[in-house]
């Protein structure tokens, strides 16, 4: 009964292995698919022979995983990161040799239920979730993939997604200027208006917020304002393990079918975390995102770039200390939104841009704003 229960996850573990590509199944496995800002797709392909041979060796390894742990696994596999759950203590220095080359054991279950072309750990990102790396014993290291990311190297081909013109965010008074109001059809811009309802958090003695999130439905905005104390939020539309900000609880009345159809692509949406270097965006569905922030422009840039980003990979998309840097006294930004400091916008699904035929971001269908407290 050991011998078969044991059997029956190895089983299903591989059966539940990150699809390669050019794979059947490619389309409906899984949530880490090749690509992104450094991703190169093809890579992960295999030669003849070679699918063989990695199932050997995972079938060697995973055998040897004790049977609790071998179920931790298989609820983040299949959950495909959707259900929280812990770390997967197992030797680090342990390495296992396919074909011509040698891969440390976490590398190995990362490529197999993860990402088939990853090859190297430096391409690699920890997420927040993780929480027993390195804490109990330092010759173990967590090997479960859902606490792992990809990480986009702006430096890398191919470009950022778009490029959106400066010229509209000049300060209504400049000459030839276009108004704010251009952005959002006419509608009062969110920022200046909605940080109101998260300073009345402050004035009712709760706890300080670092951000706030709105969530926007074209041009119109969906929800009050949700305050983050946490050092990590989950957005995402429906999800019935975990807790975050849950958009399909929000009353929404938009009856646009593209919408309705976005909505549904959500998913896990993304995961907001704030760590000592900035403000970290993971995408946790099985959509591209598309993000644009001041601090992953250069600071002497006409344009302000907006970025795709592939599931499973993840961005510093706010820099503390690029943010200092940027506030100058004639900033357009800061002269704008002068009590809010910087914002950063996220579209689900669809992106915008002057390359795009949506110019801006208010006519996605389905877009997040982030805004950061500066006190």
């Amino acid at each position: 009964m050991f011998r078969t229960k044991r059997s029956g996850l190895v089983r299903r573990l591989w059966r539940s292995r990150a699809p390669v590509e050019g794979d059947g199944d490619a389309g409906t496995r899984g949530v880490g698919t090749p690509g992104c800002c450094l991703g190169k797709p093809g890579a992960g392909k295999p030669n003849p022979g070679t699918e063989a041979e990695l199932k050997a060796l995972t079938y060697s390894i995973l055998k040897k995983i004790k049977e609790k742990q071998l179920e931790l696994l298989l609820q983040a596999v299949e959950s495909r990161g959707g259900a929280r759950s812990p770390c997967l203590l197992l030797p680090g220095k342990v390495d296992s040799r396919l074909g011509q080359q040698s891969y440390p054991l976490p590398l190995l279950l990362y490529k197999v239920f993860r990402w088939p072309d990853l090859r190297h750990s430096s391409e690699l990102k920890r997420l927040s979730c993780c929480e027993s790396y390195g804490k109990i014993n330092p010759e173990l290291v967590c090997c479960n993939p859902h606490h792992m990311s990809r990480l986009c190297e702006l430096e890398s081909p191919p470009p950022p997604y778009s490029r959106y013109p400066t010229d509209f965010l000049k300060p209504p008074d400049s000459p030839g200027s276009v108004p704010a109001s251009t952005e959002t059809g006419g509608t009062a811009y969110s920022a200046p208006m909605g940080f109101s309802d998260s300073l009345a958090l402050q004035e009712r003695g709760e706890q300080p917020h670092w951000c706030v999130v709105a969530y926007w439905e074209e041009k119109t905005r969906v929800g009050r304002l949700y305050s983050v104390q946490e050092p990590s939020l989950d957005i995402f539309y429906d999800l019935p393990q975990g807790t975050g900000f849950c958009l399909g609880q929000l009353a929404s009345d938009n009856k646009s079918q593209l919408v309705q159809m976005v909505r549904a692509k959500i998913g896990y949406g993304i995961q907001l975390s704030r760590e000592s270097d900035g403000v970290w965006v993971y995408n946790r569905s099985c959509y591209p995102i598309f993000i644009k922030s001041a601090t992953l422009d250069n600071p002497d840039s006409r344009t302000l770039l907006v970025h795709k980003v592939f599931p499973g990979f993840s961005i510093k998309a706010f820099d503390f200390e690029k943010a200092g840097s940027l506030q100058r006294p004639n900033d357009h930004e800061f002269s704008q939104q002068p009590r809010t400091g910087f914002t950063v916008q996220i579209s689900f699904v669809k992106g915008w841009g002057q390359c795009y035929t949506r110019q801006f971001i208010s006519s996605c269908p389905c877009w997040l704003e982030v805004i950061f407290n500066n006190r």
